[in-house]
């Protein structure tokens, strides 16, 4: 199996995921017996869905990457018990300072944290391999964002199930 990743920070602009992972599915095709996409929906509104049908390829459950983490039923119920809440994974939480603060300008603007943010609560990060460098790490997140963080444990047992489904056997 081999992995070519799509820029992340099209997490920032979902509404170019389809049209990118048909195009990178279409340049492998020609390599390669079958291509899976390692993507939930992540905002594409269906879009993704459309390329999947279209040219027979699999995708990840979901509605983002947080049910693959968390489980479905486990956000469902994150967000029914407090619907201002910000989920963080492990990538986010490395990235965190260049892929939300950084992208979304609050480094230069400031003023834009509330319109950003005045509405969560809470921030849960979906820990899949937590350790005290990521510990401290998501909660300078929370702290930046100035809300209170909520550890899951999730472990990486929900990506590999969802792997398992969208991969030849």
């Amino acid at each position: 199996m081999d992995v070519h990743p799509l820029p992340p920070l099209l997490h920032n602009q979902p509404q170019r995921i389809a049209g990118d992972v048909r195009a990178l599915a279409l340049r492998l095709r020609p390599d390669y017996a079958a291509v899976a996409v390692g993507y939930a929906d992540c905002g594409t509104y269906g879009a993704l869905d459309d390329v999947c049908a279209e040219l027979g390829l699999r995708r990840l459950a979901g509605l983002h990457c947080y049910d693959v983490y968390g489980g479905a039923q486990q956000l469902e119920q994150f967000f029914a018990d407090e619907p201002g809440t910000y989920v963080l994974t492990d990538f986010l939480v490395r990235s965190f300072t260049r892929t939300v603060w950084r992208e979304l300008g609050l480094d230069r603007y400031p003023d834009l944290h509330e319109t950003y943010f005045g509405k969560y609560r809470r921030v849960v990060w979906l820990a899949q391999e937590p350790d005290d460098e990521l510990r401290s790490l998501a909660e300078d997140a929370a702290r930046q964002l100035r809300l209170p963080l909520t550890v899951v444990e999730t472990g990486a047992g929900g990506l590999e199930r969802e792997l398992a489904t969208v991969l030849p056997a």
